[in-house]
């Protein structure tokens, strides 16, 4: 079996390419995997098309990597929340775009790409500017559209704890949309607070096999997304005037 741990993030994110599908866990700062969205923003790939809940919060994370310029196109369900100043100015300036996906749609969406499921049907926006353009189709006597299943180059994921194949078990709620993105990227990088060996975990707690997994890095005390915009911190860091 592989060893798929790699010794940075940086090198986690290895062949991240210009134009790439990312796909970054997340719902609000829980389960978001801040560290590596930091390499990405270093790493320098950019015209990125970004799946993610939300926009960011802040000036770190998900909504630093939009601030870069890094994002040409965010698909997700709240471009808007608490502390998301960055993508609204950014779309607003037609510097980047948007494609809104009800919350419960788009995770179907990424859950079929990732089960090899094209398309499907959903009632979900049927009547809204959000159905415009789409294929309807009535069955048994109520109307549906149809919705594409979504596929990534790249996953970026954040695990409570992982072995060195790829197994990976989440903290609570943070799991939200990690399993099936890890399972809809070509590549599925996975930052773990905690990295055992084969045998150390409890396999009936796993949640994502390691088929799932292609990298394994060890963040072992991962930034929470509120304390650093309570903070006041950006990143890439400001230097002090």
């Amino acid at each position: 079996m592989i060893d798929k741990r790699v010794a940075s993030c940086a090198q986690a994110l290895e062949g991240v390419f210009d134009g790439a599908t990312v796909m970054i866990g997340g719902f609000g700062e829980a389960g978001s995997p801040i560290e590596l969205i930091h390499a990405l923003i270093d790493q320098g790939s950019t015209d990125l098309t970004v799946v993610n809940n939300n926009t960011g919060s802040g000036e770190v994370g998900l909504a630093a990597l939009i601030q870069a310029g890094r994002v040409a196109k965010m698909i997700c369900s709240y471009p808007r929340t608490t502390n998301s100043t960055v993508f609204p100015k950014l779309y607003h300036s037609g510097k980047t775009k948007l494609e809104l996906v009800p919350q419960g749609t788009l995770a179907e969406r990424i859950r079929a790409g990732g089960a090899g499921i094209p398309a499907f049907y959903t009632p979900t926006s049927v009547g809204t500017p959000l159905a415009e353009g789409k294929e309807h189709r009535t069955i048994d006597g109520r109307e549906y559209v149809l919705e594409y299943g979504l596929r990534a180059d790249f996953a970026l994921i954040k695990g409570l704890q992982a072995d060195r194949y790829g197994n990976v078990i989440y903290n609570k709620t943070a799991r939200n949309f990690a399993p099936i993105m890890a399972m809809a990227g070509k590549v599925t990088v996975v930052q773990a607070a905690q990295v055992v060996d084969a045998g150390e975990m409890d396999p009936e707690t796993v949640v994502t096999p390691g088929i799932f997994v292609n990298r394994v890095v060890h963040v072992a005390n991962p930034a929470h997304e509120s304390e650093l915009v309570a903070k006041g911190l950006s990143y890439p860091p400001t230097e002090p005037s």
